[in-house]
């Protein structure tokens, strides 16, 4: 997957996840989402902790999900996340993919406003912190 910077991360469908057909259930994708997201901002150092303790909220303003195939109990999926957009919003790409068969089975994003919290108000450009984070990956990139 093509970003500034992605991540990849294996998981097994849990039982708790599927509805009574065996079927994963549509809302959990997002917490798959949330979870390499997590990841992803673990590897740039600057995670929703890091975030706080700057002084900004990053909150979820719009997202998007396309259903491709289902997934059911057990089975190995592989998900794959990527920033693709910092300069004004953190625009991140997902997919998620059986990953004996590399079939898509969900694909989406994110997108994520920075919010100063002393102020409450959004912020049109991506703070200094942020920007200081990924710089080392854009020239990785280049």
């Amino acid at each position: 997957m093509k970003g500034i910077l992605s991540i990849e991360m294996d998981m097994v469908i849990p039982f708790h996840d599927v509805d009574s057909m065996g079927i994963t259930w549509h809302g959990n994708y997002l917490r798959y989402f949330e979870v390499a997201r997590c990841k992803l901002l673990d590897k740039l150092d600057y995670n929703y902790r890091q975030m706080q303790a700057s002084g900004f909220a990053w909150p979820v303003v719009d997202l998007q999900v396309k259903y491709v195939k289902s997934s059911s109990f057990d089975q190995l999926i592989t998900v794959k996340a990527a920033i693709i957009e910092w300069e004004n919003r953190l625009k991140i790409n997902y997919q998620i993919i059986d990953t004996h068969t590399g079939q898509r089975i969900t694909k989406g994003y994110t997108i994520q406003a920075a919010v100063d919290m002393t102020t409450e108000e959004l912020c049109f450009i991506t703070p200094d912190i942020f920007q200081a984070k990924i710089k080392p990956w854009l020239s990785a990139n280049e």
